[in-house]
């Protein structure tokens, strides 16, 4: 076996070089998304809030979400909150993550040609694969103790130094463990797509599995891997046992695709890629058809995720009063004077609603660019039909599309679950959600604008707009606490938009923030069509 790996040690440090900066990126990401949190789970969590969130968490459609928590209201501390609410989120964004890096390093670095140029040399068959995995463990076990000490930095009361390793150490487990399913796709898979889209398939398959057996089928989440992340339940039970089946099956894994990776050839798979229809079908000889079969995937995605938001928030208006008794901060959120509760609650769950709603479009619109970054353009430019107005044009009206389709999607499923779950006696309508969810649409198309933008003018740039899309965001929710000048809070373009429906509809804001997108669109417009392309042309 040793002569499988010869060598491992040289490719671990060139891979290390490598991706250092994608490292140092990865674990402060990881550290700000989990430690970062906890002095906000320390407010919320004042005076009464703790029985109420408690209370709120035992919704069905809560623990599908998040899972279950093994303690009662009156042991609820803030550390059990925060690995209730916060611990399977972040094992999946750790395995997300992982599975990323590891296909790219193997199965994207074979199709490249890089894997080949490597055999060619003095190193065992299995050395690559080998020095990939023991680089994400190098990367969890920094992000495993940086996380439990940026944790207990805090000094938070319920955070203790034995329940923060073990919360960070179910992350970096699970971080390892998205590496090995990928390890084991990647040999299966002829093409990276594919490993990439089985593994988080087979992610995806592993959360719905929880999600039924948490609420439906108790006995069956302790044979699910996913769960294990959680089961251990740091800052209460800390069981260290579902852990360690975590790194057992992850063994077993790197036993699975090394077998598998030996007996293979280089640049094969196990499972053949599709090679297609002989003929394209006629909706691939337009180029709406064309982009709408590259967006298809993700659009179908994000409208599902839609739905399931809307009815995830939309079953918590049953329980709004004993989520928000006692504590002041998250009345601050979400009530406002002369408003009533629903109306204060609908205000808020939109918004959250609309954040995910903007990066639909700037998907789409960065599709354009990606195409051209790959140089599949080539073909449409070559046929002299084709025209930069064509395609711009035909990505922005996929893009507009998805915006109508996306709020009105959202707005149904989070007015009718609400509707449902509260009493007769509400006076709020199906029109009252419409409303407050259309009333964000100029913000939608501001964000689509700002992508085009970038796309026109500086579009190595182009993600720029979801760290202004978090900025906006940020500066949404946290001006009451902050207490921030005026004109700081109005660099947010969610700050321009009334609160509908605890607030009256402003027209002029409205029909001045869509003029100001389209306007922005057409700029855009000139900028790509005088800048040079990848293509050449």
């Amino acid at each position: 076996m040793f002569k499988e790996v010869y060598r491992f040690p040289l490719l671990l440090l060139i891979h290390l070089k490598r991706d250092w900066k994608k490292i140092v990126f990865w674990v402060i990401s990881l550290v700000l998304l989990t430690a970062g949190f906890v002095p906000a789970f320390d407010k919320l969590g004042a005076g009464q809030a703790l029985i109420g969130e408690f209370e709120i968490m035992q919704n069905p459609a809560m623990i599908a979400l998040v899972g279950p928590t093994p303690v009662q209201a009156s042991e609820y501390t803030i550390g059990a909150m925060f690995t209730h609410e916060m611990l399977l989120f972040m094992a999946i964004i750790a395995m997300v993550i992982s599975i990323l890096h590891v296909v790219s390093h193997t199965r994207k670095d074979e199709a490249n040609g890089l894997s080949e140029l490597i055999r060619s040399t003095k190193v065992g068959r299995l050395a690559n694969s080998f020095a990939i995995i023991l680089e994400t463990i190098f990367i969890q076990t920094l992000f495993v103790l940086i996380n439990t000490f940026a944790m207990i930095s805090f000094k938070v009361e319920s955070i203790d130094l034995w329940g923060s390793f073990l919360l960070s150490l179910s992350i970096g487990v699970a971080g390892v463990f998205g590496a090995l399913i990928a390890l084991v796709m990647a040999q299966i898979n002829e093409t990276a797509a594919g490993a990439n889209g089985m593994s988080l398939a087979l992610i995806g398959l592993f959360y719905l599995g929880r999600a039924l057996s948490d609420v439906s089928y108790h006995a069956l989440t302790s044979y699910n891997p996913i769960a294990w992340t959680y089961l251990s339940y740091p800052f209460s039970n800390n069981d260290l046992i579902p852990i360690l089946y975590l790194v057992l099956l992850s063994i077993i894994l790197w036993f699975v695709a090394s077998t598998l990776e030996l007996k293979r050839d280089l640049g094969a798979g196990y499972l053949f890629a599709y090679e297609g229809r002989a003929n394209a079908k006629k909706s691939l000889m337009s180029v709406i058809g064309i982009f709408w079969r590259l967006n298809k995937g993700s659009i179908i995605t994000w409208f599902s995720t839609y739905i399931i938001l809307g009815v995830t928030f939309g079953s918590i208006y049953g329980n709004m009063q004993t989520f928000l008794e006692g504590n002041d901060i998250l009345k601050s959120f979400f009530l406002y004077s002369g408003s009533s509760l629903e109306a204060s609650f609908t205000s808020v769950m939109v918004m959250f609603i609309m954040v995910t709603v903007a990066i639909l479009p700037i998907n789409i619109m960065n599709k354009l660019y990606l195409q051209e970054e790959r140089m599949h353009l080539s073909q449409l430019y070559s046929t002299h039909k084709i025209s930069r107005f064509k395609l711009f044009g035909t990505n922005l009206s996929l893009a507009t599309l998805a915006i109508l389709i996306s709020i009105l999607l959202s707005a149904l499923s989070l007015g009718l679950t609400a509707l449902t779950v509260m009493n007769s006696t509400t006076v709020m309508t199906l029109n009252d959600f419409m409303q407050a969810s259309f009333n964000f649409m100029p913000a939608m198309f501001f964000f689509l604008a700002l992508s085009c933008l970038f796309i026109a003018y500086l579009p190595k740039a182009r993600n720029t707009v979801y760290v202004y899309l978090t900025y906006s965001f940020f500066m949404y929710y946290f001006k009451e606490i902050l207490d921030l000048p005026k004109i700081l809070e109005q660099t947010a373009i969610f700050n321009w938009i009334s609160r509908v429906p605890v607030e009256s509809f402003n027209m002029t804001v409205f029909y001045t923030t869509l003029c100001l997108s389209v306007v922005l669109i057409v700029l855009a417009y000139i900028g790509y069509l005088k800048r040079d392309t990848n293509e050449g042309l």
